[in-house]
């Protein structure tokens, strides 16, 4: 288990800590949620760096850490579902691209024909990202204690209006296409060429 390996682990390890946290109705307790989030995520920006400057990487961590962060980013997805902030149909469609595209991601690997993620997939999962965080950010807004009523009643508002589903939407949209179009580009050379030899 190389350090790469044991931050995806504890990224694995700290996705329910992080939903059993925000899932509570104290205020501190959330904002000991969103922590952990970004530590998870912060583990995830690092295990990359320190597996290519240190020659680290694996098999093992090319299954794990694409794993990791579809499991973080869709429990947070489907985390704010059950809040009532986001609708299931798009974080469905969201995670079943992520799903697929790790699968596929994981055979190429596999059969030693990896394929570099695009640009368009990197928007991607920083724009997941982001609109992750806004909503976490959101949460902790809407708490009286930490900024008063005035502020707490305004983002109440904002997240019971349909400005989130639209910005879910854009979400939804980007991530799909960017798997549209991974699979166009990639099925021939990686997967395709695969099944020809057998």
């Amino acid at each position: 288990m190389t350090i790469p390996n044991q931050l995806t682990m504890l990224r694995i390890v700290l996705v329910p800590v992080f939903v059993a946290l925000l899932l509570q109705d104290e205020p501190y307790v959330k904002l000991l949620g969103v922590f952990v989030f970004v530590v998870a995520s912060l583990t995830d920006a690092y295990d990359g760096y320190h597996a290519r400057k240190y020659g680290e990487t694996t098999r093992l961590g090319a299954f794990l850490d694409p794993l990791a962060d579809k499991l973080l980013i869709t429990a947070a997805f489907l985390l704010y579902v059950r809040m009532g902030y986001l609708v299931l149909w798009m974080v469905i469609l969201v995670a079943v691209r992520d799903v697929v595209i790790t699968a596929l991601r994981i055979y190429a690997e596999m059969k030693d024909r990896p394929v570099v993620t695009s640009k368009e997939a990197k928007y991607k999962t920083l724009m997941q990202n982001v609109f992750a965080y806004i909503i976490m950010a959101l949460l902790l807004l809407r708490e009286p204690v930490f900024f008063g009523s005035s502020i707490a009643s305004a983002v109440n508002g904002f997240l019971v209006s349909d400005y989130l589903d639209y910005m879910m939407l854009v979400v939804t949209i980007f991530t799909v296409y960017t798997g549209i179009s991974y699979l166009t580009s990639n099925w021939r050379a990686s997967f395709q060429s695969s099944s020809d030899e057998h």
